[in-house]
């Protein structure tokens, strides 16, 4: 059994053999197959370049991968290289011999925009498609060629997150630096406008040839270190950038206070230079492009490392960067094009030209597969090692820049900058939160030098080795306590500077956190006068003749179009100075100004009101409101109007009628001062009565105007329709007095149109002549001129406020105003406002109700004591005769008023009880004395009625008395009865 076993095994291992090996040839044979085509594509590098090495490294690894993954693909890309050495001339025929001889279906290359601007063109001519990893130029996308394939991130697309950086710090200036070709300079614009847009400043561009020598390297940063920027934007290659950054280690430009921000182009390849160069990089930020994370990446960079290593053994320093990757993909793309164009239609069409005399480019033949390529790079849309890469427009779309800092051989990493989010710490694509600027949303920078390297620098510094600022100051005639400048003619030198504004400013600088050094420099001409107005001496400023202009210079809008201003340190305005004039002995009738004809009227008809008032309240009781008619009205009037001045002497027996006396003396009283007041007011304010109250008198009259010579007041009378002929310029207090004595008639002025300061200064020295009358033009008062965008400007506007809150400012005023009479402040529109019966409504008021309130009463108090006579009167008994009958009974004293209860008269009127009025005499039945009518007037004995005192009246109109009385004092009833009956009938 065990010797058939052996045979067996044997044969079936021969079997499995035969089977392999049938198999194999199989495949193989299926293999053999597949026809592919190859498809010639150019590359035009600089092979000498690190970009050029690493690029030309990853193009291979990327056909290799891409037709390993890719085994059944038809189409094959063949590399035809070509060393362009840094040469736009050689890149240039290298494109040309590859696109007219070797006919190549697309060039991947050159590695600069300089290179690529006319390969682009020669691409553009031939349809050939032309694809640079490495040309990042913003100015090559202006060629709008649709053969043009950026399969990189346009360097126009970081000016953002760098504008991003300055301003999360402050940082109201900054200087680019960069290199001198078409690469440099296409990024300036775009980063000056970005720089503009956050109001920072670019007050030089520094720009260094490639070929430059450290000598002139250093040249132009010592020129640099002369300027107040510490800011600096560094955009060039790799290998000038890092001579330039030594260098600047070297001259100390390394140090505390400086800011080194690079471009992607240097922050991409920093790690590939020289371990020596590193150390001048040290506290540099950069802005690169992001590349994520992902496996594939760490694979192919540890493949990347052995290749690259085989190709280049003598390259030692080098690292994968965003260009190989950009490499990688691009020529994974174009593989992927070439298959989905197909092979359909691979000729160059030929010029028909004679070969003999024509150019090169006259015979460069035309790719029949260019357009069907160009679409299909249009579509190709996928994930590679750089990120998503998909052509927008013939280019790669914007997505983050990382930013780094540089310490020691490493890079910390301290932020991202999205286009959605701005600035952020961490990358978190999916936050929505709004654009940020913010230093929060950035990690712990490392800056440039020793000590404190975490303190943020400032951004600007005052040189120390530079000149010292130069101050322009105005040269002027008058107004000398603000500014004056002695001129020595012969040396054509100031001898002094000095004022007001001098020693402000000298105030203001020594308050400064840091140094500056400055000197004066008076804006005249050789003779000592002055060079030009005061807008010329701030367009100075501009023109970067003088560095700072002090003065008193006013902040006013159109100066601050091309000048920055500080904090005002002065009062502000325009106001307009005329003279007063005394109007006080021109008004004869001043005293009825207090009271409007309201008020009077209203006055006197309460006076004789309030006569009338006491007149029927006394009348009855009181001996001084009684007598003849014209005695008694005489005496009414008399009354009320002497509580004017409190004269009245007539005694006031009755409650009701001192009542209404206290009312009416309190409302007189209140009148009086008030009319005492406004009479004195009015007399003082007439005094101090402006020539002219509005300007827009002075307009219609066409009289003159004065203003100070060289100021900006002229710009605002000409704005109000003023004629040039009305306008007077004056430079001194003295000449402003002058042409006010002169009067607009005879070549002076009505008036003078100035600042608040000056008007002052003018005021205290003419006290009590001239005043200030409206309008009031808003003005910022006087302010300190520094060039546009400044970053002194901040720094000296917190000095400002610090001395202008202190002591200091007080004690300049005093040194320089101290001697100059302080007049009181006179404003027209307060004057002596008339009184007017709205103010005193409430008083008359009270008055008027307090009397016909007595009226009421005692009305009520009459009619009630009288009403056994008043109210039995016959029904047909007229209304008029009635009303005679009631004011005679009124008109007859009261005799039981207590002011008639004198001495025996108490008892001889009680044995009275009814007196006639109608008989003359006293009645001869009793010893009543004679009524106070007859003795006044005699009457009708028709017209009499019974004065009742105590009685009744029958129900027949007998008087019957209540108590005992003589049966000869009572009338008899037929007596009555014809009294009633006359009273009835009439006479």
């Amino acid at each position: 059994m065990s010797s058939l076993t052996k045979p067996i095994s044997f044969h079936l291992l021969i079997i499995c053999f035969f089977n392999i090996l049938l198999l194999d040839g199989v495949v193989t044979q299926t293999q053999n197959t597949i026809t592919t085509t190859p498809l010639n594509v150019g590359v035009v590098l600089d092979l000498d370049s690190l970009v050029g090495k690493i690029g030309f490294t990853c193009i291979n690894m990327a056909l290799s991968d891409f037709y390993s993954t890719h085994p059944h693909y038809k189409t094959r890309v063949v590399i035809n290289t070509k060393d362009s050495k840094e040469d736009v001339v050689t890149a240039a025929a290298a494109a040309l011999d590859l696109i007219r001889n070797v006919e190549v279906q697309a060039i991947i290359g050159p590695k600069s925009s300089m290179q690529a601007n006319f390969v682009i063109n020669l691409g553009n001519k031939s349809q050939v498609p032309i694809i640079s990893f490495s040309a990042t130029s913003p100015s090559l996308t202006s060629l709008q060629s649709s053969y043009f394939f950026l399969a990189a991130q346009s360097s126009l697309f970081q000016v953002k997150a760098i504008s991003a950086v300055v301003q999360a710090f402050g940082w109201r200036e900054a200087v680019p630096i960069c290199i001198d070709n078409q690469f440099g300079e296409s990024l300036i614009p775009y980063l000056t406008d970005a720089l503009q847009e956050i109001n920072t400043r670019v007050p030089y561009l520094s720009v260094i040839p490639a070929s430059a020598t450290d000598d002139q390297i250093a040249k132009e940063l010592y020129k640099l270190m002369t300027m107040q920027t510490r800011v600096f934007i560094v955009h060039m290659t790799m290998s000038l950038g890092s001579r330039i950054l030594a260098k600047a280690k070297e001259i100390g430009m390394m140090s505390q206070g400086y800011v080194w921000i690079l471009t992607d182009s240097m922050t991409t390849l920093w790690r590939s230079i020289d371990a020596s160069a590193i150390d001048s990089l040290q506290g540099i930020l950069g802005v690169r492009s992001y590349v994520p994370k992902s496996e594939e990446l760490e694979n192919f960079t540890v493949r990347w490392k052995r290749k690259f290593q085989q190709d280049n053994p003598n390259t030692t320093n080098a690292e994968l960067n965003i260009f190989g990757l950009w490499a990688y993909d691009a020529t994974f793309s174009l593989a992927m094009a070439i298959e989905k164009a197909g092979t359909a239609n691979l000729r160059f069409n030929k010029a028909n030209i004679s070969s003999s005399g024509a150019t090169d480019l006259e015979t460069l033949g035309v790719s029949q597969n260019g357009p069907r390529l160009i679409q299909e790079l249009s579509n190709t849309k996928f994930r590679g090692l750089s990120g998503d890469f998909n052509f927008v427009n013939g280019q790669l779309q914007s997505s983050v820049f990382q930013i780094v800092n540089v310490n020691g051989n490493e890079e910390g990493k301290v932020g991202f900058w999205t286009p959605e989010n701005g600035l952020i710490s961490k990358l978190d694509l999916t936050n929505t939160s709004t654009n940020s600027t913010s230093t929060s949303k950035l990690g712990p920078i490392i800056w440039p030098g020793a000590g404190d390297t975490t303190l943020v620098p400032r951004g600007w510094e005052i040189p120390t080795n530079g000149k010292k600022l130069r101050i322009g100051v105005p040269v002027k005639d008058g107004f000398t306590e603000f500014l004056e400048v002695v001129w020595d003619p012969i040396s054509q030198k100031a001898k002094s500077i000095k004022g007001y504004c001098i020693d402000v400013f000298d105030a203001v600088m020594a308050k400064m956190p840091y140094a500056v050094p400055y000197e004066y420099v008076p804006f005249a001409t050789p003779e000592g006068k002055a060079a030009g107005s005061y807008n010329d001496l701030t367009d100075q400023v501009y023109y970067g003749n003088y560095d700072a202009v002090i003065g008193d210079t006013t902040i006013v809008a159109n100066r601050s179009l091309y000048v920055d201003f500080t904090l005002p340190y002065t009062e502000s305005g325009v106001s307009m100075v005329v003279p007063i004039r005394d109007k006080k002995k021109k008004n004869a009738w001043v005293f009825l100004k207090p009271l409007t004809w309201d008020l009077w009227v209203t006055s006197g008809c309460f006076f004789v009101f309030i006569g009338f008032v006491i007149w029927i309240l006394e009348h009855r009781i009181n001996e001084d409101f009684r007598g003849p008619p014209a005695h008694q009205v005489g005496t009414s009037f008399w009354f009320s109007f002497s509580t004017m001045v409190f004269a009245h002497w007539e005694r006031v027996v009755s409650n009701w009628a001192r009542f209404v006396v206290i009312i009416w003396g309190f409302v007189v009283l209140i009148l009086t001062q008030s009319y005492t007041a406004s009479l004195t007011s009015l007399l003082t304010v007439e005094q101090l009565q402006p020539t002219v109250t509005d300007i827009n008198e002075l307009l219609k009259r066409r009289e003159s105007v004065g203003f100070l010579d060289g100021s900006f007041v002229e710009g605002i009378l000409l704005g109000l329709k003023f004629d040039k002929f009305q306008l007077k310029k004056y430079k001194s207090p003295e000449e402003i007095h002058e042409l006010f004595a002169k009067g607009s008639a005879n070549g002076g002025i009505s008036a003078a149109l100035d600042e608040i300061p000056y008007i002052k200064l003018f005021l205290a020295k003419y006290c009590g002549k001239y005043t200030t009358v409206k309008p009031t033009f808003k003005t910022d008062g006087f302010g300190f001129v520094f060039p546009k965008g400044s970053p002194l400007v901040a720094d000296v506007s917190r000095a400002i406020l610090n001395v202008t809150q202190g002591d200091k400012m007080e004690q300049i005023q005093n040194s320089w105003f101290k001697n100059e009479i302080v007049c009181p402040d006179f404003d027209p529109s307060v004057s002596s406002n008339r009184l007017g019966l709205e103010s005193f409504w409430g008083l008359f008021l009270i008055a008027g109700l307090a009397s016909i309130s007595a009226l009421i009463i005692f009305a009520a108090m009459f009619l009630y004591e009288q009403r056994h006579v008043l109210f039995q009167f016959h029904s047909e008994t007229s209304i008029w005769r009635r009303i005679r009958i009631a004011s005679k009974i009124f008109d007859q004293k009261d005799l039981s008023s207590h002011t008639y209860k004198k001495s025996g008269l108490r008892d001889e009127s009680s044995a009275c009880s009814v007196h006639s009025i109608g008989v003359a005499g006293s009645s001869p039945n009793t010893n009543c004395p004679p009524s106070p009518s007859s003795l006044s007037n005699q009457t009708d004995s028709s017209d009499f009625v019974f004065f009742v005192e105590k009685g009744r009246i029958t129900g027949h109109g007998d008087l019957t008395p209540k108590g005992s009385a003589s049966p000869d004092i009572l009338p008899s009833p037929e007596r009555s009865s014809i009294e009633l009956a006359n009273y009835r009938h009439g006479p």
